[in-house]
């Protein structure tokens, strides 16, 4: 028999009161009887919001997502509303993505609000996460919902929440919501809603984003050279086929494949181990369909379509993957470019990106003479920046996760944007008989050879979260004092906000926000980040490593850096 703490049953028995209804109460009688370890892992906690909102497993109780603490959340997000804008008939833009669930979870947050009178624009189908960020705007929203959770396995489903401006919810006002959201009982939720305060939205605002999408994604790619580029594209099961090859083909790109059996949206993702470009897994049916049909470019994004994944042809020939940190330089440097020979650079723009994102993007950004700005993981922030500084105009950004945002008509990165983006890239360099893996290797060539690696480990439940924080108690208590032989020279601490030179002991203080995240620099240059993932069961390790311009051991040295924290980490 396995212990059960009182304080989690407490929270149990309140979830058999009538306030639940009776499949709910049935569902925690049988796990009571049956599946006392699910039944602490559904209850000892309640669900947070991380980097990308409220994502977990679904079912009942506080640590899932189920009609409860989804509508929990409304309510209190109802009554903040109310109170920001006291004498403004609030509106919500609300989108869903292909999970199971989704569709029905999507119509109670929408009854959420109407019982609370606010008024509900609500898409009939599912749509790209971009578009919501956009819908919001565009219809004058002051708050946006979007139930996804993103490339994450079948069982989970999300929560993801947008402000007036389209961005995510960013601080002092995530706290403040989250405050109002805790301050409830679950018997303060009201889910009848009134029908006429629900509008079904999805023609006017499809076309309004394509529009967007092409005005922003478009350069000075010829006719000829659109004709001659053969691009294959998944949507691995997920949103992307309602928006993408609408925006290809209307911006002018005839010459598309689609994986037709990865085209039907569907929760169980039945043809991949996961639906999440940055695993080569994903994207090996549609490298399949090029290969057989000599495309010369693979593009696949994730469910609700804000990351995407690309495979280019290499020097041989052969289809390659490039990583997030490889497309946030091509799209940097290619819209710099743009930008540069369009006259439009006057020292007002700027590039941003993440802290734990590769250097080589504030080299490029820094060489065309242009504001490099950085900040935590999650577009939240590089949204916030485009809020911060509204002197400045933003050309983009991006972050070493698969995602990218052109332009500040969307508030998150956006998928769909930026797949033209990529197929404006690829075509122009094939029309010069290049490829994207030629004009990276140029880059490298003039910047130096940067190589980035990620480390992830998975620890689910209760037992998980303990060992990943005992792992980042240890680093900073007990911080490596060199990395394959090399010095540690500066510690980022930003929970404390802190930066410690480990030559001379001296602290200055970090500007950031605070994050749990810590990063050791080496002398040698290298640079490796921990960071605990705000939205799944994982912590993760950002390695990357820089040798100078025309050395062919990057590869090499990044490997000997990553077996070397692996082996410190006790993770061989």
């Amino acid at each position: 028999m396995i212990y059960v703490a009182p304080e989690i049953l407490e929270r149990v028995n309140a979830w058999l009161t009538p306030t639940f209804d009776a499949t709910t109460q049935q569902t925690i009688k049988d796990m009571i009887a049956h599946d006392p370890e699910g039944l602490e892992d559904s209850f000892y906690k309640s669900l947070e919001f991380g980097t990308g909102g409220m994502r977990g497993v679904m079912g009942v109780g506080d640590n899932r997502i189920n009609k409860y603490t989804l509508g929990k959340n409304t309510q209190g997000i109802s009554k903040y509303l109310h109170q920001q804008f006291p004498n403004k008939q609030c509106k919500v833009a609300i989108a869903y993505d292909c999970r199971h669930n989704s569709k029905e979870l999507a119509q109670v947050v929408a009854q959420v609000f109407a019982a609370n009178n606010i008024e509900v624009f609500l898409f009939s189908e599912l749509r790209p996460t971009p578009e919501l960020s956009f819908a919001v705007k565009h219809l004058g929203c002051q708050c946006g919902i979007v139930l996804t959770a993103s490339h994450n396995p079948p069982e989970y489903n999300g929560y993801k929440v947008y402000w007036a401006d389209g961005g995510q919810l960013v601080p002092p006002q995530d706290a403040e919501i989250i405050a109002e959201i805790n301050s409830l009982a679950y018997d303060a939720i009201q889910f009848e809603g009134n029908d006429d305060l629900i509008t079904l939205i999805d023609t006017e605002v499809d076309n309004a984003f394509a529009d967007a999408s092409v005005k922003n994604g478009s350069f000075t790619t010829s006719a000829e050279a659109k004709k001659n580029l053969k691009i294959v594209f998944t949507s691995l099961h997920g949103t992307s086929i309602t928006m993408i090859p609408k925006v290809l083909e209307q911006a002018g790109y005839k010459n598309v494949l689609v994986v037709e059996e990865q085209a039907t949206p569907d929760g169980d993702f039945p043809t991949v181990v996961s639906p999440n470009p940055e695993e080569p897994e994903a994207l090996a049916m549609a490298i399949e369909l090029a290969n057989s049909t000599g495309a010369d470019i693979v593009i696949g994004t994730d469910p609700d379509c804000d990351r995407l994944g690309i495979a280019v042809r290499n020097n041989e020939g052969r289809m390659t993957i490039l990583n997030g940190n490889q497309a946030m330089i091509l799209m940097t440097h290619f819209l710099l470019t743009q930008w540069k020979e369009a006259d439009k650079l006057d020292g007002n723009q700027f590039v941003a990106s993440t802290i734990v994102s590769t250097p080589m993007v504030k080299a490029i950004v820094e060489d065309f003479g242009v504001l490099y700005k950085e900040g935590l993981t999650g577009f939240k922030w590089i949204a916030k920046m485009v809020k911060d500084f509204p002197e400045l105009q933003f050309i983009g950004g991006g972050e070493e996760s698969f995602g990218f945002m052109v332009g500040d008509f969307v508030r998150d990165k956006d998928a769909v944007t930026a797949t033209l983006l990529a197929c404006e890239m690829a075509a122009q360099r094939k029309q010069k008989n290049g490829t994207l893996y030629t004009y990276l290797s140029e880059l490298f060539e003039q910047y130096g050879d940067y190589s980035e690696a990620l480390i992830s480990i998975v620890k689910k439940g209760k037992k998980g979260a303990e060992e990943i924080k005992t792992m980042m108690k240890n680093l900073r208590e007990t911080p490596f004092t060199e990395i394959n032989g090399s010095k540690v020279i500066l510690i980022e601490d930003y929970a404390s906000s802190e930066a410690k030179n480990m030559t001379n002991n001296s602290v200055t203080a970090l500007t950031i926000p605070k994050s749990n995240v810590l990063i050791y620099y080496t002398e040698d240059g290298s640079k490796i980040a921990a960071r605990p993932s705000g939205t799944e069961p994982k912590i993760k390790f950002y390695i990357s490593v820089k040798t100078a311009a025309g050395t062919e051991d990057g590869l090499q040295i990044l490997q000997q850096k990553i077996n070397a924290i692996t082996t410190q980490l006790n993770m061989s």
